[in-house]
């Protein structure tokens, strides 16, 4: 299974590269030009703006895309085909190609113009997961909670994990 994770400018950096230090082998890393900001150079991380770079091609063969977090300007281009970098590009294949595709919007509130991107998104069948905490397992500290929230998305691309306690009734 290859696995990339793209991290855009929107506010949780360390959320974004948390998911891809914990998703299995094979995967990958895109770093859009905000997020490398604060971001540190790693191993199979992609240019945003190399184009020509594997996951901009579907026979590539990515099986799942998580964007974590994902910026609205990002989340706008993607719902209305623009693919003007690395991350917009693999975005579309992943939609062209029917894969699993994970956005993980970073805004709060959501404008009608962000709500409408994200239905459109949705009805093509991309995940829309926000980092939206669940009380019920009863998270501690930051880390507890970043792990829910990964384990939660990784529980909606099916990546099996243990990340946070479950509901038990």
């Amino acid at each position: 299974m290859k696995i990339l994770v793209a991290i855009t400018g929107a506010s949780g950096f360390s959320l974004g590269k948390k998911c891809f230090e914990l998703a299995p082998k094979e995967k990958y890393l895109i770093v859009s030009d905000k997020a490398k900001i604060v971001a540190k150079k790693e191993e199979n991380i992609f240019d945003n703006s190399d184009i020509s770079a594997p996951s901009a091609s579907g026979s590539f063969g990515i099986d799942i895309m998580m964007i974590t977090p994902c910026s609205m300007n990002t989340l706008a281009k993607i719902a209305n085909g623009i693919e003007d970098n690395l991350i917009t590009r693999s975005a579309a294949v992943m939609i062209k190609e029917k894969k699993t595709l994970l956005l993980a919007p970073r805004e709060m509130p959501f404008s009608p113009i962000h709500l409408e991107n994200m239905l459109k998104l949705s009805r093509l069948g991309v995940i829309i997961a926000p980092p939206i905490l669940g009380y019920y397992s009863n998270q501690e500290f930051l880390e507890d909670m970043e792990n829910f929230i990964i384990g939660k998305w990784f529980d909606l691309v099916g990546i099996e994990n243990n990340l946070y306690k479950r509901w038990q009734g």
